[in-house]
């Protein structure tokens, strides 16, 4: 029985011997095995290009991201809306392309800022909504500076267009300066960046245009 007993237990130790073996093997062998370790790479680099909406879902955002995001939208449809008038009022050729500049890099723009918004779980703002803390946004215009502007041709047209646009500017600067220094969602604060070089370049360039007036 004794002898019996001690064989069972050598039996035991080694088949946890072989199952601990089993399982370092499938955790990337020793090395040798190219298919294996290229599997376990390939697994790891899968993991590490998760989707971006999944990294956000994970808690890589803060609220600034999600005001910066909240407060763009709004912002940038302003300035879409603003620019969609000048093919038919403006008399200058470079306010027709300033205008078609800012609307083909203004559009996208909205579209990757609701998409963060929606893998966050939070609300994109309404097309058309204006509450109240809209209002206190850097640069937005009035109901009433947006009825003159569509009521503008011509050389007036341009001039009011790039007294504004430079206004609505130094909003969006003003806004993604705050993303920078508080945010910390990565793609949020790259696109801030890119909005303070550009539209930091436009007001410079319609300033420049105003002065030859």
């Amino acid at each position: 029985m004794i002898r019996k007993r001690s064989l069972m237990r050598r039996t035991a130790a080694v088949a946890a011997a072989g199952a601990a073996a089993l399982v370092l093997a499938a955790c990337g062998g020793n090395g040798d095995d190219d298919s294996s370790a290229g599997h376990g790479g390939h697994a790891a680099t899968a993991a590490s290009s998760a989707p971006a909406s999944a990294s956000a879902s994970q808690g890589q955002h803060n609220a600034a991201d999600v005001a910066f995001a909240k407060g763009m939208i709004p912002h940038h449809r302003q300035a879409v809306e603003m620019a969609d008038l000048a093919p038919d009022r403006a008399q200058s050729a470079e306010v027709k392309k300033l205008a078609a500049d800012i609307k083909k890099a203004q559009d996208p723009e909205i579209k990757t800022l609701s998409g963060w918004l929606i893998s966050w779980g939070e609300d994109v703002p309404a097309e058309g909504a204006m509450d109240h803390s809209m209002h206190d946004m850097g640069g937005m215009m009035t109901a009433e500076e947006m009825t003159g502007l569509e009521n503008a041709s011509g050389k007036a047209f341009d001039t009011a267009f790039m007294e504004m646009m430079i206004k609505h500017h130094e909003g969006a600067v003003d806004m993604a300066k705050t993303e920078q220094a508080d945010g910390t969602y990565g793609p949020a604060k790259k696109m801030a960046g890119e909005i303070i070089d550009s539209q930091s370049a436009e007001i410079e360039q319609m300033n420049e245009l105003l002065g030859k007036d």
